[in-house]
């Protein structure tokens, strides 16, 4: 697309479309949210990206084996928070009783490992929906 304005409002929207997606992920065990919308947001930012210039010039910013490298290295995050709990003996992804400090309600670094998942699994979605979107792209 040789648009000038699409491209001008897509540089300058970006980087606040990006730092709600992180938002909503950092602040998705204290309020409605989490790793799923906000990994929906990131990767709809990168997905206006695409649109906006192009395959070639989203590939700069986000490469497609970063994607990959992302997408992996989330999912492998979260099933080795889930293995703690396996590990301490207790059930699969359990919080407390394997020993992961709770922090204070309401405050960012609370709710044990629950954050780091939330993490991961924004990392998740947003690194697949690229993935996904590149992918069709690439076909056509």
């Amino acid at each position: 697309m040789n648009d000038l304005i699409v491209k001008v409002i897509s540089r300058l929207t970006i980087p606040f479309i990006q730092l709600y997606g992180i938002f909503i992920i950092m602040h998705g065990h204290l309020s409605p949210g989490g790793g799923f919308a906000g990994g929906a947001i990131l990767g709809a930012s990168i997905i206006l990206l695409t649109l906006a210039f192009g395959l070639e010039g989203a590939s700069k910013k986000m490469p497609h084996h970063v994607s990959k490298v992302i997408e992996s290295s989330a999912i492998l995050l979260l099933l080795a928070l889930g293995m703690v709990g396996i590990v301490t003996g207790n059930n699969f992804l359990t919080n407390a009783d394997a020993g992961f400090d709770l922090g204070q309600t309401g405050r960012i670094l609370s709710a044990g490992f629950i954050p780091i998942a939330t993490m991961a699994i924004g990392m998740k979605v947003a690194s697949t929906l690229i993935t996904l979107f590149h992918t069709i792209i690439e076909e056509d």
